[in-house]
Parts: C-alpha cells; structure tokens; sequence
C-alpha cells in the first residue's frame, strides 16, 4: 500500500481586526449614529469578519445630547423657555448621576422659531431651566456643551432660569436680552447659587475669548446673531455695565472662555463651573479612550474637514489618540479641504470625500447615507488589508 503524503496545512487567515468608528455628526444631514449605522453596514458587506465598535462623538456642540445617549445614557426630555419666550421642549441626557445638557439644544440658533434672528432679546433663561431640571432629577454633575448660541446676554437669561433676581431701578426683573440688560441696577446671585447646591457644572467649551473688548462676546459673535457691525461697541458697553455689576472684583469677565455663547461661559464661571475642552469633556463620558484600547484601526470624520478641525474639534482629537496609541486612521467627511500633509500631520492616513465621490455637494447631501454605505465597503476591505500585517501596537 503507497503512504499517502498529508497536504500542506492551509495558511490560517488573520485574526480579524477590530474597527472603532467615531465620527461626529455631519451637520444639517446626518446625525452621528445615522454615520456610524452606514459605516458598518457597507463594513460587513465587503468584511464581514471585521469586528466593529460604535462610538459618535461631539465636542460639546449640537450632537453632544446624542453622544451622551448613544453611550447609555437616558434621553430626557423638559419644557422650558426658548430663546425668544415661547415654550419648547429640550432634550438632555442623564446618566450615573451626570447630565449632559446642550446650549444649542435648549436656546440656540436652531432653536429660533423660523430661524428668524432676535440680536437684542434673546436670551439663555431656557438653559438656566434646564440645568435646574437636571439638578432637581438627581445629576450630580452637569455638563454644559456651549456652541450654537442665539444671544448675546451674557448668560443672564440662564442665572434667572435658576432663580438669581436681577432687577431693575423699579426693583422688577429685567427683560430678556441685551434689551434688558441696559436696565440692570441690581444682582444677587444667591437664589441661583442655592439651587445648585452639591453639583458640580462642567462648561464643555472650546472657545477661549474673553466677555469684553475685541475679542470679546460681542465682538466676534455678535454679528452672526444678527447685531450689526456698528451697533457692537454699543452691545460692548451694555455687557461691560452689566459686568461691572455681576462680576464686581473682576475676576471672571476677562477668563479664557467667559465670551463663549454670547456670554454664557461668564455667567457659568459666576457658578463656579469648571472649564473642559468640549471634546474631552464629551469623550469621557462616551467612553473613547477605553474604546481606542480595543481597536486596531480608527474611522472618525464629520461634514467638513477642513483648518477648523485641526483646532480642538472632535476628530482631530480621535486621531490624536490614535496616534499616540500607533493606531491607524481613517476619516469620513461631506468635503475635504485639507491637504494630503495636514492630514497626516493629524494622524489621518486616509481620507474619503463625499462630495467628491458624488460629484457635487447637492448629490452628497440628498445622497449621504447611501455614499456613506459605499465608503463603508470600501473600508472594509482597508480593514483587511491593513489586517494583513500584525498589529502596530501590542495586544
């Protein structure tokens, strides 16, 4: 009888790599999760071996709500006072005692009925609602993702939401807005104080511009909330006063970040809120850093990537923890205006452009979803490719 010779084992195939997808919202078409859900799906059409974990992010601007509750936290929902009086209904998050609430969510530009600008009454007194709903609902830490604001009131509106009295020289409550601010004659914060008393508030912020002068408040975002380019010395003056009221020893106006949402990063430092970068702040609680540990590679991107996201926004933060973990990254945006260097300078080895890929920008917005999925096939056979060589880091 001939022996027969045994065939060559087969080649074990790779183990299978593991994809963390962590994009932030692509602003006014898809929210981040509706990113992330594309991404995969079009993942396991091509790699269906591929492991892949979820995580949408914010950095402390509209999304950051949504972060929070794809994460686990609990979606909450409180009526409150909008931006120009009217009530509206806003959604924050609670969960393990902290709540993560949003300006833009509660009081911001979207929150505008019609979208119509009001530059002289609007105010923040919706936010000071909402955080003093989170406090009553048992959160022991608050943070407040500032961005999107529609006001410029130096967070007034959010110390009488929480039950501070400023007055008038009548001794009634002032209006909303730099309008009634230009009547404030008296403050006594402690009502507010009171209200918060055993929480700790967190102010998710990037912004670092002071609440007076050139670089002040008024200054740089007024005129995207509709005051006029003449009329910002006049809006100045009217927060400086209210200042020099609410703020007597000086301490708080002239902090990083005090002119951040027309004022209300002052109003919160008055409270005693800690300042975060907002990405940090959001990445903490959604978890990232333990996330990067498990990946071997890392999709992030958001609507445009462009200069801006080199400045603290969430995916040039993503990649930087990448980075510093060897992990390979790529990225996913409506439009790509960075060159090849820069994003590598960010730790981006790859980047997909919708509209690109589209072939205009109206295609890549009706179509998002949908090129979204092909860009996920695409990645899915990077994720095997790059599955082809160990991993760059230790296991």
């Amino acid at each position: 009888m001939t022996p027969t010779t045994p065939s060559p084992a087969a080649d074990p195939q790779p183990p299978p790599r593991t994809v963390l997808l962590a994009p932030d919202k692509f602003k006014g078409t898809l929210r981040a999760a509706e990113v992330v859900e594309a991404l995969r799906q079009g993942i396991a059409e091509t790699s269906p071996r591929t492991r892949v974990l979820a995580c949408p992010i914010a950095d402390g601007g509209d999304g950051t709500v949504d972060a929070a509750i794809a994460a686990g936290s609990r979606e909450m929902v409180t009526l409150i006072t909008g931006p120009t009086g009217q009530p509206r209904s806003a959604r924050w998050a609670l969960g393990e005692g902290t709540a993560v609430l949003e300006l833009a969510e509660a009081v911001g530009l979207h929150a505008l009925p019609g979208g119509a600008l009001h530059p002289r009454t609007a105010s923040t007194r919706g936010l000071g609602e909402l955080i003093a709903a989170a406090a009553g609902g048992g959160a022991r830490t608050v943070v407040v993702g500032l961005g999107g604001s529609s006001s410029t009131d130096a967070g007034t509106g959010l110390l009488q939401g929480l039950g501070a009295r400023l007055l008038d020289g009548r001794g009634g409550e002032i209006g909303p807005g730099l309008e009634g601010l230009e009547e404030l004659a008296s403050v006594d914060l402690a009502p507010a104080l009171a209200a918060l008393e055993g929480v700790t508030l967190v102010a998710a912020n990037d912004v670092t511009n002071p609440l007076l002068g050139t670089e002040g408040a008024a200054a740089v975002y007024g005129p995207q909330k509709g005051i006029a380019p003449e009329d910002v010395p006049a809006a100045d003056a009217v927060l400086a006063r209210a200042a020099e009221l609410l703020d007597p020893s000086g301490r708080h106006r002239d902090r990083p970040g005090a002119g951040a949402a027309g004022g209300t990063g002052f109003a919160l430092s008055l409270l005693g809120a800690a300042e975060r970068s907002g990405a940090d702040a959001v990445f903490e609680i959604v978890g990232v850093d333990a996330l990067l540990e498990q990946a071997d590679l890392v999709v992030t991107g958001e609507g445009k990537l462009d200069a801006q996201t080199l400045h603290g926004k969430g995916p040039a933060e993503v990649a930087r923890r990448a980075q510093q973990r060897g992990l390979s990254v790529a990225a996913v945006a409506g439009a790509v205006t960075l060159s090849e260097a820069q994003l590598a300078a960010a730790g981006i080895a790859r980047a997909w452009d919708l509209t690109s890929r589209a072939g205009s920008s109206q295609r890549a917005l009706a179509e998002g979803r949908e090129l979204l999925v092909e860009v996920g096939r695409e990645l899915g056979r990077w994720a095997d490719a790059e599955g082809e060589d160990p991993p760059t880091r230790p296991r």
